[in-house]
């Protein structure tokens, strides 16, 4: 009887011990899951500020290219 009263001791304590590493895993996976949306998002913010350069750039780009024109067919007029 004093044996068995040991061993449901015993699984009680592993059953608990096991709860709590669950738990633990389950806090730490959300942590992780937050932390990957965080990081999302600040690559999605890196990305749009990327693409708002580019798009910055490439108009300049045009500006460029047509006043180099400008200036090209002024040139061609005085010769």
């Amino acid at each position: 009887m004093l044996r068995a009263v040991e061993i449901v001791k015993r699984e009680r304590e592993a059953r608990a011990a096991a709860e709590a590493e669950v738990a633990a895993l389950r806090e730490q996976l959300s942590e992780q899951a937050q932390n990957a949306a965080g990081e999302v998002q600040a690559i999605q913010r890196e990305k749009q500020a990327a693409e708002s350069q580019i798009a910055a750039l490439n108009q300049e780009r045009d500006a460029v290219r047509q006043r180099v024109e400008r200036m090209l067919h002024q040139m061609d007029e005085l010769l």
